[in-house]
């Protein structure tokens, strides 16, 4: 699990203040971060470098130099705005004393540095600068930004921004390469160390990156237990049952001792696995609702069989009038909506009328508003990005695919949610374990990445 920031300038100041950094020798650890990088690639090549006139672009012009010392690298650099700061400045002098070349405008390369702005940016590109970096979107080379691509601002939106093979970012990862919308954008993320370990550089996060080793599967390591041992889940049936039963036996895959699902009718094709009723049973530890539900329930039956079990609420249970009573309760709630969904559940909380579209450009906040509003329930803000909010921390689970995008993908996490409710995991970590679980499930399905089917991941956690 990594810290997360929206910022890294407290930071570079507190490394400069308590352990002596000078900002030059940050910038020095900067540039020898993506040196490592390019050496790791490639053994030679043109390397073109677009600096910005701030200390980004004093990043690229120390990297410059650091290049010109490596046999089979030919550094030239592009400073299309000149350069304005005392160590953009400083490092300039160098270049030229060098003889390195400067060029007057974004040329052919083997690898093209993108140092315009960085995390630095708190606007839109003007003109000028989105000419810069649709020019460096155009090149085919191998890019790397130097901590954040030019155009993305701290939330993770932009106008026009290059795509990056490989972003290095500098010294903690921030929130802003981890929006839905730059996904596409960043490449792989390396971060750099500024000269001192990251747990010394690194102050007190509200905002993690979870890791897949972070992951805890609920093995069994306790031989005298029987199915009781392992919690007992309901989920609840509506008018499209097929959602309620991929939930149910994803639940059954993940672990839970018992699994019954729950419905105003028989179901005669019900797989022999699971089992039929009206109510949960008292034995019940977790419920899960909302997948497929339509209006087969009304509110009041709804929560009179939720009572005081802790609860995965989705699909259509998230706009239900019932929503406000559920988060009310004494008992927890985990909610796991996509973004059209957390529209909803925002507007019948009273949290704010939005569209799609801005929740994709408010995700961050409106999961960490969310989270402080109702500190009892834990969300699951589902995407390319998955946001776990719990009170004024957020957990991002960056490690889903494209094969997840796909109806039924959403009732299997819901259901594994539940199995490690049902298992005596608390509420978090129910939502972690079996997110981070979903994704790996599906990096383990071995077809083509638009051939899974939600079985088909379902299947996959036997693997893990």
């Amino acid at each position: 699990m990594i810290a997360l920031y929206e910022s890294v300038e407290s930071l570079d100041k507190r490394a400069v203040e308590t352990f002596a950094m000078s900002e030059e020798l940050l910038m020095e650890h900067a540039a020898i971060a993506i040196e490592r990088e390019i050496v790791r690639r490639f053994d030679r090549g043109e390397v073109l470098i677009v600096c910005g006139a701030g200390d980004n672009g004093a990043d690229g012009l120390a990297l410059a130099r650091l290049l010109s010392m490596r046999g089979g690298f030919k550094p030239k650099v592009y400073a299309p705005f000149g350069v304005n700061s005392p160590l953009g400045k400083r490092q300039l002098e160098r270049v030229r004393a060098l003889g390195i070349a400067e060029v007057s405008a974004v040329e052919p390369s083997d690898i093209a540095i993108d140092a315009l702005f960085g995390g630095g940016l708190n606007r839109k590109l003007d003109e000028n600068a989105a000419g810069v970096v649709k020019a460096i979107d155009d090149m085919r080379a191998f890019k790397i930004a130097c901590d954040i691509p030019s155009g993305v601002d701290k939330d993770g939106n932009f106008d026009i921004c290059a795509k990056m093979d490989l972003t290095v970012t500098m010294g903690a990862p921030k929130l802003a390469l981890f929006n839905d919308k730059v996904k596409d954008r960043v490449g792989e993320i390396i971060v750099a160390d500024l000269g001192i370990p990251r747990e010394a550089y690194a102050a007190q996060a509200d905002a993690f990156l979870l890791e897949i080793g972070d992951l805890r599967p609920p093995f069994r390591g306790k031989q005298d237990s029987h199915k009781g041992t392992y919690g007992h889940l309901a989920v609840v049936m509506g008018d499209k049952n097929g959602a309620a039963l991929l939930s149910a036996m994803a639940a059954l895959r993940f672990g839970a001792g018992l699994t019954t699902v729950i419905s105003k009718e028989r179901h005669i094709h019900l797989p022999f696995d699971l089992i039929q009723a009206q109510k949960p049973a008292e034995t019940t530890k977790a419920i899960a609702l909302g997948m497929g539900l339509g209006e087969a329930y009304l509110d009041e039956e709804l929560l009179e069989m939720v009572g005081d079990l802790p609860a995965v609420i989705d699909a259509d249970a998230l706009s239900r009038p019932i929503i406000g009573a559920l988060l009310e309760r004494n008992a927890p709630s985990i909610l796991t909506p996509h973004p059209k969904e957390f529209a909803l559940l925002l507007k019948r909380c009273g949290m704010g009328d939005y569209k799609v579209a801005d929740i994709q450009d408010k995700r961050m906040a409106l999961a960490l508003e969310f989270g402080k509003a109702f500190p009892n329930a834990v969300l699951v803000l589902k995407g390319a990005n998955t946001i776990i909010a719990s009170g004024a921390r957020r957990f991002i689970n960056p490690h889903g695919t494209p094969a997840l995008a796909k109806g039924g993908s959403g009732d299997a996490l819901a259901g594994m949610i539940g199995a490690l409710l049902a298992q005596g995991y608390d509420p978090l970590h129910s939502a972690i374990h079996a997110s981070l679980a979903h994704a790996m499930a599906a990096k383990r399905y071995e077809g083509t990445d638009f051939s899974m089917l939600p079985t088909d991941l379902i299947a996959a956690l036997k693997t893990l």
